[in-house]
């Protein structure tokens, strides 16, 4: 099956437009809705030519702590040779819009919507737009939490639609995840997979764990308690909760509810401050 992958970005209101909007930061979540993802707060990467980079989630003292993510927009004929300077990154590529080249230790990968990757610590990788139209990608950065006795993850490319979705356990079908790696294997520190909501499809409680999440949606939308908050989401709204944030939805209108989620998985906790 062929999903739609929400593309929208950059432009800006007119003067018409009210100010309000759904943008909300609190102690245990952020909530950042698609209308705020402007040009105005677009970024610039080194060694990243004819790019842009919307910065959805970064490591912040007190708040979460795991993980950035990027949406990157890469002009025709951008890309770069040398994305990356930090040796110790792990990264997931997930493109929603457009294509490329990816080259990993010299060989070659064509990306297309859907297209999921895997990208170990000290990977030489690079990535070219070489169509026409933009490419569009989210770009998950994350410190390998290495342990003593255990390999590294390998590289892993992939899309979503080669991964058959597993259904939640006594939810007649309406609620599913695409999972891009074994949960099972300890090699992996980080997860980020697909969550699908059928029309009546929820959350039936409030889950309260110690993984942070970002949680992009990609399609339809929803109803999600953030906290104690019942926030509406749509196609293009971005979620970042903190370890802990009481967290439930339910999905809304005729289409499937599509999210994008980061956690992070399959790890001790850490006993002191900054010891990460």
């Amino acid at each position: 099956m062929t999903h739609p992958y929400y593309s929208g970005l950059g432009g800006h209101p007119g003067q018409d437009r009210l100010l309000t909007d759904r943008a909300t930061f609190t102690e245990s979540y952020a909530f950042i809705p698609r209308g705020a993802m402007r040009d105005i707060v677009a970024s610039a990467l080194p060694f990243w030519e004819q790019t842009r980079a919307f910065v959805l989630a970064r490591p912040l003292s007190g708040f979460a702590e795991t993980f950035s993510q990027y949406i990157m927009e890469v002009g025709p004929g951008g890309g770069s040779d040398r994305p990356d300077d930090d040796s110790e990154a792990e990264a997931i590529l997930f493109v929603v819009e457009g294509g490329g080249v990816l080259t990993i230790d010299g060989a070659l990968h064509r990306l297309s919507p859907g297209s999921y990757v895997y990208l170990p610590p000290e990977t030489r990788w690079s990535l070219r737009n070489d169509r026409d139209a933009p490419l569009k990608f989210h770009w998950f950065r994350k410190a390998y939490q290495a342990v003593d006795g255990i390999d590294r993850p390998e590289v892993l490319v992939t899309s979503d639609a080669a991964v058959s979705p597993s259904a939640m356990p006594g939810c007649e079908g309406v609620w599913e995840t695409s999972r891009f790696v074994d949960p099972t294997d300890m090699r992996h520190d980080m997860h980020v997979n697909i969550v699908t909501f059928y029309p009546g499809g929820m959350i039936p409680f409030c889950e309260t764990h110690v993984m942070e999440h970002g949680l992009f949606v990609l399609q339809g939308k929803g109803v999600y308690c953030l906290n104690k908050d019942w926030v509406e989401v749509e196609a293009g709204d971005f979620m970042w909760l903190r370890a802990f944030c009481p967290q439930a939805c339910y999905a809304g209108g005729a289409e499937p509810f599509r999210y994008l989620l980061y956690k992070d998985v399959n790890r001790h906790m850490p006993l002191r401050i900054n010891a990460r």
